[in-house]
């Protein structure tokens, strides 16, 4: 995420991180540097004008060259800046009536019906009960997807009620009255690019359900081109707010960076993943972190309570104290990782990300997918006694697990050393650290 930009303005600023003085020249030559690589990430030339006259006001003033520290100044100013231009603060959803509506817009391919269940997923994760309206009648198989969707997450879904959109939405509002449910999620036929007909027909949905919330879904790799479909859909049916699609395919950030500047619209959710719970509620400043190679350390902690067993955790860490960390217990550390979403993400959200990435890539993501598929060839027994595990068995392992020797040599070595760092540790860490110890992250 937002690769390309993070790696040119984390090199700017780093330069001027180390020095004790500043010039204005030093200064400048920064902004000049940081305004290049905001141009080249796809970001509105409106925002990064204005981008730069609050960086270069605050950034050239006695605080900062008066400053014990004035490269570190620097950064938070720009940090600061950025965060301001994403909204400033987190925005949430108002969902006040019984059952709220939330109407999900946008064009063709944005990914509305995904979006969909995946804003389902996480309501239901703050104790709401949502239901979702299939009303996209014009792209062929919509509604066989949400059905599907909904089916998969147990979320129920009203379709093929009334022949037009704005009757399911009708009916969907009416269901979920009667089954109390508390919102109801409007997905919406798209169009390659806006039109006359489009709008009518969302004027008519509008005009029945009343939605609370009306979001626009936009593609984030789409860079400026969000900025006009956004202001576009505002102007006629008055949006609420923004979710930014795709946005882990994003290695420039002009999207996130822009449509909230020039829209005025607050982004309230960011699409990270493929999977229906890779919908995350947008922080503008820690997306500010990320972008400077600060990391999200808050972020993650948060999906890992959420994520991970506190009941296992505990029994991991009493066995650590005990000395009695196996090769399931690693199996088992491995897996819990993985429900954090792939290597390359959480790797994302830790400060330093760029340097990290270059020494746990695709291939570490590689070296742990094979190492689960060693560690579930073993048997039960095997995994609680490596002891046993002698060539006839290191040969059965890698049969099974379409390995070599070499490799069930290796994973059994990184357990070895994972169980020597976790000792030394006496389980402070508690649950992840043999994962870290198995990648050698520092």
């Amino acid at each position: 995420m937002f690769d390309a930009l993070s790696e040119r303005l984390t090199a700017v600023l780093s330069a001027l991180r180390g020095r004790g003085t500043l010039s204005e020249g030093d200064v400048s030559s920064a902004l000049r540097e940081i305004r290049i690589a905001l141009l080249e990430a796809d970001v509105h030339y409106r925002v990064v004008k204005e981008l730069m006259a609050t960086i270069g006001e605050r950034a050239v003033g006695s605080e900062v060259f008066e400053s014990l520290t004035p490269g570190q100044q620097v950064v938070k100013i720009v940090r600061d800046a950025l965060a301001e231009a994403m909204g400033g603060q987190r925005t949430t959803l108002t969902l006040d009536r019984r059952p709220s509506v939330i109407l999900l817009v946008g064009l063709q391919g944005s990914g509305k019906t995904t979006s969909a269940a995946k804003l389902a997923v996480a309501l239901a994760k703050d104790g709401r009960k949502p239901l979702l309206a299939a009303c996209d009648l014009r792209r062929p198989a919509a509604i066989e997807q949400l059905e599907t969707l909904g089916t998969s997450l147990d979320v129920p879904v009203v379709s093929r009620v009334d022949p037009t959109p704005e009757g399911i939405a009708s009916g969907a509002v009416a269901t979920a009255k009667e089954t109390l449910r508390d919102v109801v999620i409007v997905d919406t036929a798209g169009r390659l690019q806006v039109d006359e007909q489009l709008m009518k027909e969302l004027g008519r949905i509008v005009d029945a359900v009343e939605p609370d919330e009306k979001l626009l879904v936009v593609d984030a790799m789409t860079g400026q081109e969000a900025v006009a479909v956004a202001s576009t859909f505002d102007e006629r049916i008055g949006l609420t707010g923004l979710l930014l699609a795709k946005l882990d395919g994003d290695a420039r950030g002009g999207a996130a960076l822009s449509i909230r500047h020039v829209s005025g619209k607050p982004i309230l959710y960011v699409g990270t993943g493929e999977k229906a719970d890779r919908l995350e509620p947008f922080h503008p400043e820690r997306m500010a972190d990320r972008i400077l190679g600060m990391g999200d350390v808050l972020s993650l902690i948060e999906e890992a309570e959420q994520r991970l067993d506190e009941e296992k955790a505990e029994g991991l860490a009493e066995r650590i104290r005990k000395d009695r960390f196996t090769l399931q217990d690693f199996l088992e550390q491995l897996e819990e990782m993985q429900k954090l979403g792939p290597l390359s993400q959480i790797i994302d959200r830790l400060p330093g990300a760029a340097k990290l990435k270059g020494r746990a890539g695709d291939a570490d993501e590689d070296e742990m997918n094979r190492a689960l598929a060693i560690l579930r060839s073993m048997t039960l027994q095997e995994r609680r006694d490596p002891s046993i595990i002698g060539g006839r068995r290191k040969k059965r392992i890698a049969r099974g697990s379409g390995t070599k020797v070499r490799d069930v040599n290796r994973v059994l070595s990184r357990f070895q050393d994972a169980k020597r760092a976790l000792k030394m540790v006496g389980g402070r860490r508690g649950k992840g650290r043999s994962p870290d110890e198995w990648l050698n992250v520092p």
